[in-house]
Parts: C-alpha cells; structure tokens; sequence
C-alpha cells in the first residue's frame, strides 16, 4: 500500500473500541440523516458475527423485530456509528453463530459468560 492510503486509513480508524465477541448482546448507536436532520437511533441485538480486517473491520448484528428477524452489519471503523455499548457478554462455542437464524423462542437463549 501508498502512504497515502496508509494515513487515511489510520486517520479514520476509531480507538478504545471494546472487546466484542460472537454471542454478546450490544447496542449500536447509529446517526441516521433524514432531510437535513440527524438523530441517532440504537439497534440492539446479537452480534453472530465479527470480522477483524483493519480498517475494513464489521459487525454482524441480529435481532428480533416482532416476528421478523433483522440483520445489520455495521462497518467498525464508520463515522456513523455513534458508540457500541456491551449489554450482556453471552458464551458460546464458535465464532460465527449461524445456527441462531434457525432457533425460535426459548432455543435462541444465549448464556450469560463468567
């Protein structure tokens, strides 16, 4: 890579991220535009998956809306991700918990880790 796209890169990139894992429960804080407005609006869900790639690192969250399930991935690094706050730490045993887009009800629970 250019030292021109190096520094833009470490420029844009956010420090004191927390530690997130597959399996927590967080809030993702999100400036939405609408007309010439801003607010900010929290997604709360499951994070199923996460992929550190640098800069480029995003966030797969799920969650239950009424009987519809949304999925968002949210870019790490953006400038339109306010904060990401850790709701509860669940435990589970693999990386990417795909399996949860199966599970209805009572069979989605996540433990709480330790």
């Amino acid at each position: 890579m250019t030292m021109n796209i190096e520094s833009i890169q470490h420029e844009n990139k956010r420090e004191g991220l927390e530690a997130f894992r597959a399996g927590d429960t967080v809030t993702v804080n999100v400036k939405v535009v609408e007309g010439n407005k801003e607010r900010i609006q929290p997604f709360k869900g499951v994070i199923i998956q996460k992929k550190n790639a640098g800069i480029s690192a995003t966030l797969t969250v799920r969650k239950m809306s009424g009987n519809v399930a949304v999925e968002r991935i949210f870019p790490m690094h953006s400038p339109r991700i306010e904060s990401i706050a850790l709701e509860r730490a669940g435990q589970v045993r693999q990386a990417r918990i795909y399996y949860m887009r199966d599970l209805r009800g009572k069979a989605a629970r996540i433990d709480e880790r330790k």
